[in-house]
């Protein structure tokens, strides 16, 4: 079931970041994304969203893999729709 468009909301501001490509690519993210953002998605979303802004490019764009506690199904579910379509 998707969330309600008030956590999405929430959600959409908390992911503003200071790196204008994680922008970007959180932007595209909630464009795309919506109405299948489930309540279970929303621990790993946030667990990623803690991340400083290099951490999370460095996720986004694949350098990195998540590891420890943030190598969860949920978190790779998230990072699924979250990375850019490599082509």
């Amino acid at each position: 079931m998707p969330i309600p468009s008030e956590t999405l909301s929430l959600l959409r501001w908390r992911a503003r970041r200071g790196l204008l490509e994680n922008d970007l690519m959180l932007e595209r993210f909630f464009e795309q994304f919506h109405d299948q953002i489930e309540e279970s998605d929303l621990d790993p979303l946030n667990a990623i969203l803690d991340l400083s802004d290099n951490d999370l490019m460095d996720l986004l764009l694949r350098r990195k893999e998540p590891e420890g506690e943030l190598a969860t199904e949920g978190v790779h579910r998230v990072l699924a729709m979250l990375r850019p379509v490599r082509n």
